[in-house]
């Protein structure tokens, strides 16, 4: 009974890392582009926004997350208004601050790599007549693949290890907002250290192979792009 709820949990996980992986790299693309390239001279305070989660405790963002989606937040008062029920404890409302917490971690690196193109390939691209989407998908998307991998798995990957925010705002309800981090603390909790370890050695191996699926791709990658002649 107890690995069936601890499996529950880490499938939950699974669905919660890949539904903000996808919403933050739909989200992450236009930002990252437009900080890497916006010439405002605000444009550090956006920057500041964005890297906040990084440095905030994560009971603090979910603390006012909690009060953004509750039912007396402007968010929480709307999505009851449209369908009839509440974000606070519930999936969608870990979506929405798990996007939140991790956005650094998508548009940090896709900003790196857009900035780190050469100006004179995007320059060359509007000569020849192409447009600003164009030239993005053309040229400065497929020259930044080895960024879009690292935003999508460590986007995925923070996500998976999430605790602070999604205690806060979802609380502990099995099957419905118990993640895989939770459960880890609460087996602690009840002296269930064997439990406890089993689940904490499967977000240990995850961790790692994720690093290593990110600096293995990026240095194929990146040997492909700048080495003119097939190694020996």
């Amino acid at each position: 009974m107890a690995w069936s709820l601890s499996m529950q949990s880490l499938l939950l996980s699974i669905r919660l890392a890949a539904c903000v992986s996808a919403i933050l790299f739909a989200i992450g693309l236009p930002l990252a582009y437009w900080l890497a390239y916006s010439r405002w001279r605000g444009k550090f305070l956006v920057e500041s926004i964005v890297a906040l989660p990084l440095v905030l405790p994560p009971t603090v963002l979910g603390f006012y997350v909690l009060v953004a989606i509750g039912t007396r937040g402007p968010l929480g008062k709307f999505w009851q208004a449209t369908f009839g029920h509440g974000l606070a404890f519930t999936f969608t409302g870990l979506v929405i601050a798990s996007v939140l917490y991790s956005l650094p971690f998508a548009v940090q690196p896709l900003a790196a790599s857009f900035e780190g193109i050469d100006r004179k390939l995007l320059d060359a691209s509007a000569v020849l007549g192409a447009n600003a989407l164009r030239t993005f998908c053309r040229v400065i998307l497929p020259m930044s693949v080895p960024g879009v991998v690292t935003a999508l798995v460590l986007s995925f990957a923070h996500t998976l290890g999430e605790f602070g925010v999604v205690l806060m705002v979802g609380g502990n309800l099995a099957g419905s907002t118990r993640t895989i981090s939770i459960d880890i603390y609460d087996h602690v909790q009840s002296l269930e250290y064997a439990e406890a370890n089993r689940l904490a050695l499967v977000l240990l191996a995850f961790s790692f192979a994720v690093l290593s699926i990110v600096y293995g791709v990026n240095r194929q990658i990146r040997r492909r792009v700048w080495s003119p002649w097939p190694a020996r």
